[in-house]
Protein backbone atom coordinates (compact mmCIF):
# COMPACT_ATOMS: atom_id res chain seq x y z
CA UNK A 1 0.00 0.00 0.00
CA UNK A 2 2.97 2.42 0.83
CA UNK A 3 5.02 1.23 -1.97
CA UNK A 4 1.66 2.17 -4.52
CA UNK A 5 1.34 5.68 -2.93
CA UNK A 6 4.98 6.18 -3.36
CA UNK A 7 5.36 5.15 -7.04
CA UNK A 8 2.47 7.41 -7.54
CA UNK A 9 4.06 10.51 -6.29
CA UNK A 10 6.51 9.22 -7.54
CA UNK A 11 5.20 9.42 -11.46
CA UNK A 12 3.61 12.59 -10.35
CA UNK A 13 6.81 14.77 -9.49
CA UNK A 14 8.66 13.57 -12.54
CA UNK A 15 5.41 14.37 -14.99
CA UNK A 16 5.76 17.99 -12.79
CA UNK A 17 9.97 18.16 -13.26
CA UNK A 18 9.58 17.17 -16.64
CA UNK A 19 6.82 19.49 -17.84
CA UNK A 20 9.34 22.27 -15.98
CA UNK A 21 12.36 21.04 -18.01
CA UNK A 22 10.73 21.11 -21.45
CA UNK A 23 9.15 24.55 -20.79
CA UNK A 24 12.65 26.22 -19.50
CA UNK A 25 14.76 24.16 -22.13
CA UNK A 26 11.68 25.93 -25.19
CA UNK A 27 12.11 29.47 -23.77
CA UNK A 28 15.97 29.19 -23.43
CA UNK A 29 15.64 28.07 -27.13
CA UNK A 30 13.74 31.11 -28.34
CA UNK A 31 15.99 33.22 -25.79
CA UNK A 32 19.38 32.24 -27.71
CA UNK A 33 17.43 32.55 -30.98
CA UNK A 34 16.87 36.20 -30.76
CA UNK A 35 20.52 36.95 -28.98
CA UNK A 36 22.67 34.96 -31.52
CA UNK A 37 23.43 36.61 -34.97
CA UNK A 38 21.34 34.87 -37.68
CA UNK A 39 23.10 33.52 -40.57
CA UNK A 40 23.05 35.24 -44.02
CA UNK A 41 20.09 33.67 -45.56
CA UNK A 42 17.83 34.17 -42.55
CA UNK A 43 18.95 38.25 -42.46
CA UNK A 44 18.49 38.32 -46.19
CA UNK A 45 15.04 36.87 -45.62
CA UNK A 46 14.49 39.17 -43.14
CA UNK A 47 15.36 42.16 -44.97
CA UNK A 48 13.55 41.24 -48.06
CA UNK A 49 10.14 41.11 -46.02
CA UNK A 50 11.11 44.12 -44.25
CA UNK A 51 11.35 46.06 -47.65
CA UNK A 52 8.28 44.35 -49.13
CA UNK A 53 6.61 45.52 -46.21
CA UNK A 54 7.72 49.75 -46.36
CA UNK A 55 6.75 49.28 -50.17
CA UNK A 56 3.64 47.98 -49.41
CA UNK A 57 2.57 50.80 -46.85
CA UNK A 58 3.75 53.49 -49.14
CA UNK A 59 1.63 52.19 -52.52
CA UNK A 60 -1.34 51.30 -50.23
CA UNK A 61 -1.43 47.67 -51.43
CA UNK A 62 0.29 44.84 -53.64
CA UNK A 63 3.23 45.91 -54.77
CA UNK A 64 4.69 46.08 -58.16
CA UNK A 65 1.09 44.61 -59.62
CA UNK A 66 0.17 45.61 -63.16
CA UNK A 67 -2.76 46.51 -64.51
CA UNK A 68 -4.02 42.59 -65.35
CA UNK A 69 -3.51 42.04 -61.60
CA UNK A 70 -6.28 44.99 -60.94
CA UNK A 71 -8.28 43.60 -64.06
CA UNK A 72 -8.43 40.18 -62.10
CA UNK A 73 -9.33 41.48 -58.58
CA UNK A 74 -11.70 43.44 -60.17
CA UNK A 75 -13.80 40.64 -62.18
CA UNK A 76 -13.18 38.46 -58.98
CA UNK A 77 -14.94 41.03 -56.73
CA UNK A 78 -17.93 41.77 -59.72
CA UNK A 79 -18.43 37.48 -59.66
CA UNK A 80 -18.79 37.69 -55.77
CA UNK A 81 -21.32 40.83 -55.57
CA UNK A 82 -23.03 38.93 -57.79
CA UNK A 83 -23.26 35.32 -55.88
CA UNK A 84 -23.41 36.98 -52.62
CA UNK A 85 -25.01 40.32 -52.92
CA UNK A 86 -24.24 43.80 -52.74
CA UNK A 87 -21.72 45.47 -50.78
CA UNK A 88 -18.04 45.98 -49.95
CA UNK A 89 -16.61 43.03 -50.33
CA UNK A 90 -12.87 44.13 -49.23
CA UNK A 91 -13.99 44.82 -45.27
CA UNK A 92 -15.13 42.85 -42.50
CA UNK A 93 -18.54 42.82 -42.39
CA UNK A 94 -20.63 44.75 -39.49
CA UNK A 95 -22.58 42.22 -37.23
CA UNK A 96 -25.54 43.63 -34.91
CA UNK A 97 -27.08 41.53 -32.91
CA UNK A 98 -30.13 42.37 -31.01
CA UNK A 99 -31.56 41.34 -27.40
CA UNK A 100 -33.95 38.90 -27.27
CA UNK A 101 -37.60 39.96 -26.03
CA UNK A 102 -38.09 38.01 -23.30
CA UNK A 103 -42.20 37.70 -21.81
CA UNK A 104 -43.32 37.58 -18.10
CA UNK A 105 -45.71 34.48 -18.28
CA UNK A 106 -48.06 34.43 -14.93
CA UNK A 107 -48.02 31.21 -12.86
Amino acid sequence: MILQQILRLSSLFHSAVSTHVRRNIGLSAIVFNKTKELDPVQKLFLDKIREYNTKSKQAGGPVDAGPDFQKDMNESLARLQRAYGEGDLTKFPEFKFEEPKFEDTPK
